[in-house]
């Protein structure tokens, strides 16, 4: 009697973001990057749908580890679109994403004969530079920007409408001394 063959399972291929039809692009992959995805993406999100020479500039003006490695691989984006021809001048991050690597599982020692557990996590970081216009517009506002700007005008001594003594501030009221007001 013949067994019958087990069906494997088929792998799902990741979903490749591309930009929008019409648009040519180019991409760059880095993986088993040594830092936490979590801490990648405060960083990717800064630059993402931004000019790459705008991206640069952000990049270079942050401190963060993830930063450098964020603007080699913008790089390499770029460098590989002038081998495929695309303008570089008209260039914008059209996507840009990072992923969770293989996670190293560390033990560390603590008191009384107990252990910790590390986890050093990877990050794979993809990006995505498309050629065109940039596919990102601003909110259009009513009125000018001035109005909008200045629409919080009356409001009390926090930038986003809240009294000042709910956030430590010295203010009072009706003549009682509130938290954070001097004697």
């Amino acid at each position: 009697m013949k067994k019958p063959e087990k069906k494997q399972p088929k792998k799902k291929q990741p979903v490749q973001p591309e930009p929008a039809a019409g648009e040519r692009s180019a991409r760059a992959v880095v993986r088993f990057l040594r830092i936490s995805p979590r801490k990648v993406r405060l960083v990717l999100d800064t630059i993402r749908r931004k000019k790459t020479g705008d991206a640069f500039r952000i990049l270079f003006a942050q401190q963060k580890k993830a930063a450098r490695m964020t603007e080699k691989l913008l790089k390499s984006a770029v460098a590989n679109a002038k081998v495929l021809g695309l303008d570089e001048n008209r260039l914008y991050v059209a996507k840009i994403y990072a992923d969770a690597g293989p996670m190293m599982k560390r033990i560390m020692a603590r008191s009384m004969g107990r252990t910790d557990r590390l986890v050093k996590r990877m990050t794979h970081i993809s990006i995505v530079v498309a050629e065109g216009a940039h596919g990102w517009k601003a909110p259009a506002f009513v009125g000018s920007a001035e109005e909008h700007e200045g629409s919080s005008k009356g409001k009390s001594a926090t930038k986003h409408g809240g009294s000042a003594a709910q956030f430590g501030g010295k203010k009072s009221v009706a003549g009682k001394k509130t938290a954070g007001s001097a004697a």
